[in-house]
């Protein structure tokens, strides 16, 4: 069999697994097993041709225990993920809207990839022309100003449901 190369979503970020498909249909073959035995069967096997970092091993094991049950046919529920992002060339209002966002993801504990994007040839690439600006999922949320830490929170509560 060729070395099929599966894309899985590990904390947001989408990483290749060669041989994924191959490995699935072995631990099918296999049968049932209990989730840990699963994960720890897939863990074994992915191992095999990719390198997994030990601080990863965990979530490398819940995500392909994931992909799994989904190429079984099993509905496994997504966990919402957040795009935040800041433009801003680094002024003291962009500096500050991305230290009240980080306060806010913080303090509901919502797990997100924020990036602070400094370049200004890519604000065109998001329909902005001021700054600092607030886009969340890929929705311009502010533009111009650091809003209330309380309009933070109610975009970034709505987007994590």
């Amino acid at each position: 069999m060729s070395d099929d190369v599966n894309m899985v979503c590990l904390g947001g970020q989408r990483v290749g697994i060669i041989g994924l498909q191959t490995v699935f249909e072995e631990v099918k073959a296999q049968g049932a097993q209990s989730d840990e035995q699963l994960q720890d069967e897939l863990i074994a096997r992915v191992k095999k041709k990719n390198y997994i970092p030990p601080s990863a091993q965990n979530e490398y094991a819940a995500a392909l225990a994931d992909e799994f049950k989904r190429f079984l046919g099993m509905t496994v529920e997504r966990k919402k993920h957040l795009d935040v992002k800041i433009l801003g060339p680094g002024c003291m209002q962009c500096d500050k809207l991305e230290r009240e966002v980080i306060g806010v993801l913080a303090e509901l504990g919502v797990p997100a990839d924020l990036q602070h994007v400094r370049d200004v040839a890519k604000f065109k690439d998001y329909g902005v022309f001021g700054t600092p600006a607030l886009i969340i999922n890929g929705e311009v949320k502010s533009v111009g100003k650091v809003p209330m830490k309380s309009e933070i929170k109610k975009w970034i509560e709505t987007a994590a449901r």
